[in-house]
């Protein structure tokens, strides 16, 4: 929505056609002789070397998999296994010009990719730095496991095994493994070589890859990023999704200075022609040829062109002249390299989906075998000395795989020794001020920014001299978090703010109103409707070590992005074993006036995934204070905000919103009002009409209610709502949340245990109702009012003298509406 955009309705409605330029196919055709001025005869004969490193990898994991037995060792691996016999020319093409700060994301098919990434950042590092890598990282526990079998003092060849048994050891669930044995075969990866997140999850890293890149651009960090994703990716959402936001024209027609230009990203697309059973062309797909996808995205066609992934040359030759252009800013760039998998999905996978004779047929074309014919042709190498090479490579594997599978060198996890090994690892529970240690750009001073100013006039407290302050003076919630974000941009230079209507428009709640004017584009801007890719390019700016407020404008939009929510977003700093941190704050705004698909609470789902914290401030105070406090931590915290509350000032903290940075703990309730009787546990918006039931308990009844609100439900400290119900004999919990499945129920069970010798009656939950929400004019017929919390006490807890009920709680309403599923 920049105002310096003119869309001309004289220019965009005259007649014309679209036209596209072709798309390149297979144009790759030296041969080895021709390329001899190139290459010396020492990295023709490395190409084929880790080539038949790749194939002999996976067929030992083969072989394991389906016999229990390779060259003699004798081993059982029930886990995951996607082998990818038949792609190595293509991972090896791919690697051969990147070093360390080159980085690549992955699938679940990406051993190959993560040993031929890993061998071509060996070549390139000195060799002190390859050894300080390797004597740091875990504390050298990789090393010292490797030591065992390679004493030659040879650093690039003890490097090799290190990467070799590093990826095995992980592939096989133990401690000594890349990630400790929590990420497995499918999330492997080792960054200090530029091997990032391998993603379960088809087509997962399509949009975390964005963020990387994001990343790169934003901090100006050397290299570019490839996000290597297979051909059947490209029916899920998250690649759409992160190649729009790839693509956006902003990079090249907003953002300004250094930044202005493409974003330095390879989509790469390794087509080995089957998603699963299913054959991407001719039957699941209808591009035909991948490649062709590119002239849909942007005028340059994400410069889009099939490769021959059998012949590594043709693939070197493809990301020289597609890192050329990432380094002349006019990224993204798609690539459709070509390849063939010789085996099923996983050794499970019997091939009936496909005919013997089209297996056989790409078996006579097996990139190793046709490689190193033209390699003897060329007189680069010998037969003999290429057979030399594959019993070498057989050895490598043998004793890197009789170490992985050696109990007393490779351990795993033991969790009965230390049984919170992994729970240590959900959260890093660290704080880090900035992520990086320099000037922030900003476009003027704070101090001289007209939010700034206009909230250093306004009264930080709801009541002055005992009256209520005017909607148009009062500092309200929206305002606490402004002051919160706008503080961190001037002290972290990493930190980035994005999604829908966040620049110019200023948030569609008007919370990031005087950003526009003091953030230049590269650290504020508006994105595609991608609610998937603004969490998961989040989720790959913050692994890479930035730190971002990502935004989605509805709760009702976290379906959106349940994947990059739910598996990424939450995973990966206890799947890296603690390599990597998350220091993401997901913004998401409770709607409320809007209907069934715009005004739902679902908090519950967040709440449900373990590595996520969740906080819900109601007041200005609780926004401020733990807004400060997630925006000094590196976990991912999701910050629910209710739009009821966005225009409230600050009626419980003495003295109102304190100017000075302070914080509130994550975790901790606070009493909102003291009380003797009962027990009114809140989260969100809904402590306003427990106050209210509070009030007309109190003058009504003779009840006097403790109110807490909860402020964060993950993790959440329970010792003040026991201290309460010990005191009060009795606790009402309520949200806007749907009863059914709220985590109020687990709440509610949780002090049902902890204090069942203080209750008098059993912990009660008021949530919305489990219909859709109805229309703004119902919504009192849906969520939580006074009366059904009073109604509530006294059919469940304690009968209130005189008290007729205006809406039915009782038992036999509960087994009707339960029996209907409503």
């Amino acid at each position: 929505m920049p105002k310096s955009q003119f869309i001309n309705p004289d220019v965009v409605r005259k007649k014309g056609r679209i036209k596209f330029s072709d798309i390149p196919v297979n144009s790759y055709s030296k041969s080895v002789e021709e390329e001899k001025g190139s290459y010396t005869n020492a990295e023709f004969i490395g190409i084929y070397r880790d080539m038949a490193l790749i194939r002999e990898f996976e067929t030992m994991l083969n072989s394991i998999k389906t016999t229990n037995e390779y060259n003699g060792i004798t081993y059982n691996h029930p886990g995951p296994a996607h082998l990818s016999l038949g792609q190595e020319a293509s991972a090896v093409g791919q690697a051969f010009l990147l070093d360390k700060d080159d980085y690549i994301f992955g699938s679940h098919r990406s051993h190959g990719e993560i040993i031929a990434k890993g061998l071509s950042a060996i070549r390139k590092l000195e060799p002190a730095e390859l050894n300080q890598i390797m004597e740091t990282f875990f504390g050298g526990a990789v090393l010292k496991a490797v030591s065992t079998i390679n004493k030659s003092g040879d650093i690039k060849a003890v490097a090799d095994d290190f990467l070799l048994y590093g990826t095995l050891a992980e592939i096989f669930a133990r401690k000594t493994g890349f990630n400790k044995g929590l990420g497995g075969s499918m999330h492997a990866f080792f960054t200090p070589f530029g091997i990032y997140p391998n993603n379960a999850i088809v087509g997962g890293s399509g949009d975390i890859s964005v963020g990387a890149a994001l990343y790169k651009k934003i901090n100006k960090k050397k290299g570019i990023v490839i996000a290597n994703i297979g051909d059947a990716s490209m029916g899920c959402g998250p690649v759409w999704e992160g190649i729009c936001l790839a693509a956006m024209d902003q990079f090249r027609k907003l953002w300004e200075g250094d930044y202005k230009g493409g974003l330095p990203i390879i989509f790469n697309f390794f087509n080995n022609q089957y998603g699963m059973g299913g054959q991407t062309c001719g039957e699941t797909m209808g591009y035909e040829i991948l490649a062709r996808v590119g002239a849909g995205v942007n005028p340059e066609q994400m410069h889009a062109e099939r490769v021959d992934g059998y012949n590594p040359l043709a693939v070197i030759d493809a990301i020289r002249r597609k890192k050329a252009v990432l380094e002349e800013k006019k990224g993204p760039v798609l690539l459709d390299t070509l390849t063939y998998r010789i085996t099923g999905h996983s050794p499970s996978d019997a091939s009936s989906y496909r005919t013997k004779e089209e297996i056989e047929a790409w078996t006579r074309n097996d990139s190793l075998e046709e490689y190193a014919a033209k390699l003897a042709e060329a007189g680069v190498a010998t037969n003999t000395q290429l057979e030399s090479i594959r019993e070498d490579v057989r050895n490598i594997i043998t004793r890197i795989c009789r170490l992985a599978t050696d109990d007393s060198i490779s351990p795993r996890m033991d969790l009965s020794a230390e049984p919170n090994l992994i729970s240590d690892l959900m959260f890093s529970n660290a704080r880090a001020e900035k992520m990086e240690d320099r000037e922030c750009e900003t476009l003027m001073k704070k101090e001289d920014n007209p939010r700034v100013r206009q909230i250093a006039g306004k009264i930080r407290t709801a009541f002055e001299n005992g009256k209520p302050v005017s909607k148009n003076k009062v500092y309200q919630f929206r305002d606490a978090v402004f002051e919160a974000i706008i503080d961190k941009f001037y002290v972290d230079p990493t930190l980035v703010a994005y999604g829908e209507e966040n620049r110019d428009w200023g948030g569609a709640f008007a919370v990031y109103r005087g950003l526009t004017e003091a953030l230049p584009y590269q650290r504020l801007f508006n994105t595609s409707i991608s609610e998937g890719a603004i969490v998961g390019s989040a989720v790959g700016y913050a692994l890479c070590g930035g730190r971002v407020i990502a935004e989605l404008m509805y709760c009702d939009f976290l379906g959106r992005a349940g994947d990059e929510v739910f598996n990424q977003l939450s995973k990966w700093q206890a799947m890296s074993a603690g390599v990597l941190k998350m220091p993401v704050i997901l913004r998401v705004s409770i709607g409320s006036k809007y209907g069934a698909q715009h005004s739902q609470d679902w908090t519950s789902l967040c709440t449900h995934i373990p590595g996520l914290k969740v906080v819900f401030p109601a007041t200005p105070y609780d926004a401020k204070g733990l807004m400060n406090t997630a925006l000094m931590g590196t976990d991912p915290v999701v910050f629910f905000e209710s739009q009821r509350t966005y225009d409230i000032g600050e009626l419980f903290h003495p003295g109102g919103v304190p100017e000075e940075y302070y914080e509130v703990p994550i975790g901790e309730p606070d009493i909102k009002r003291e009380g003797r009787d009962i027990t009114i546990l809140t989260a969100g918006a809904t402590l306003y009409r427990a106050l209210e039931a509070a009030d007309i308990l109190e003058e009504k009844y003779g009840i006097s209610a403790e109110v807490i609100d909860a402020r964060s439900l993950v993790p959440f400290n329970y010792e003040k709502v026991l201290e309460s119900v010990r005191k009060t004999g009795k606790i009402l919990l309520s949200s806007d949340a749907c009863e059914r499945g709220s985590h109020l129920k687990d709440m509610a069970q949780n002090i049902s245990e902890l204090a069942f010798d203080y209750l008098d009656a059993p912990p009660v939950v008021v949530g919305a109702k489990n219909w859709i929400t109805p229309a703004h004019e119902l919504e009192n017929y849906f969520f939580p009012q006074p009366a059904w919390i009073i109604d509530a006490i006294h059919e469940k807890i304690m009968p209130l003298k005189g008290h007729v009920a205006t809406s039915s709680c009782t038992p036999v309403e509960q087994l009707r509406t339960t029996s209907l599923g409503v």
